[in-house]
């Protein structure tokens, strides 16, 4: 596993800090899961706007063939 150091703005730490206590979970915990959400819903993401570009181009695909 590989360590990252970040810097955040005092509010934006407060903030974590806060909802981490609400969830009873370590800043870092927290932290990491939310990395980890926004990373993978990003390639969903990707992965759905080139599945609807092939489906809208796939009989002009299928012309150039």
């Amino acid at each position: 596993m590989n360590k990252l150091m970040l810097e955040l703005p005092d509010d934006t730490a407060a903030q974590l800090k806060r909802l981490a206590e609400r969830l009873g979970t370590p800043v870092e915990s927290l932290a990491t899961a939310s990395v980890v959400d926004l990373v993978s819903r990003r390639d969903e993401q990707f992965t759905e706007v080139v599945r609807r570009v092939l489906v809208k181009n796939r009989e002009l695909y299928r012309r150039l063939a």
